[in-house]
């Protein structure tokens, strides 16, 4: 037993993937043409969504929401936990990549679960609201711009129901977060979004130290 996480090395995190469900052919392929993208690292590993995937199944989620979708890596694996009438909302402003997106989800058999939501992701989560949505989904993933992260938080805190589950990514920020000497506005908003959340008395939160960092935070009420 230890009391700290344990620092995975190249060698550790070759074995950790080797002991996972492999990847898919159509994994494999989104995953190679997300590395012909100027910024590959926007998605999650294999680990990762192995995770979400169990995390999503274990919990018999029905209804879930995404905020940040990029070439649909996330959202394809909380997709294939969802049953035949599942709903997953991604939501993103990048036409280019969601194209990719769809075209990987029609492979994998899951498009039919996915409805994508192009535009700014507040005036779409405010809309979500407006359509009587509140309290209605039992998992959020945000995983966008970290400066709005506390506007997205707070939108999916009203929109999962009590019980559900909101995670948040890239919450440890690759370490930058415990650098006082970082002052990037994306880092200093992410220090300010964990140390709120850690206060917030709407919720039960826990940090899992897989890929970037990942906040699980239940609602309460």
């Amino acid at each position: 037993m230890t009391e700290q996480t344990l620092n995975l090395d190249s060698r550790l995190h070759d074995y950790l993937l080797s002991i996972l469900p492999g990847e898919t052919t159509v994994e494999r392929m989104l995953r190679e043409r997300t590395a012909e993208y100027h910024a590959p690292q926007m998605r999650i590993g294999l680990e990762q969504a192995r995770f979400m995937r169990v995390l999503a199944r274990a919990m018999g989620v029905r209804q879930a929401l995404e905020v940040g979708t990029f070439t649909g890596y996330s959202a394809l694996a909380v997709a294939e936990a969802l049953p035949d009438d599942g709903r997953l909302v991604a939501l993103d402003n990048d036409p280019v990549s969601t194209a990719d997106a769809r075209r990987f989800w029609e492979a994998a058999g899951v498009s039919d679960r996915i409805e994508l939501r192009l535009g700014d992701a507040t005036e779409t989560l405010d809309g979500l609201i407006a359509d009587g949505l509140a309290g209605s989904f039992d998992l959020a993933f945000i995983d966008a711009d970290k400066e709005r992260y506390a506007v997205y938080y707070e939108k999916a805190l009203e929109l999962v129901r009590p019980g559900g589950l909101i995670a948040v990514d890239n919450v440890l920020w690759s370490g930058h977060v415990a650098d006082p000497d970082d002052q990037r506005e994306s880092t200093t908003a992410l220090r300010r979004f964990n140390e709120t959340l850690a206060r917030d008395p709407r919720v039960d939160v826990s940090v899992v130290p897989i890929g970037d960092g990942v906040t699980l935070a239940t609602r309460l009420a």
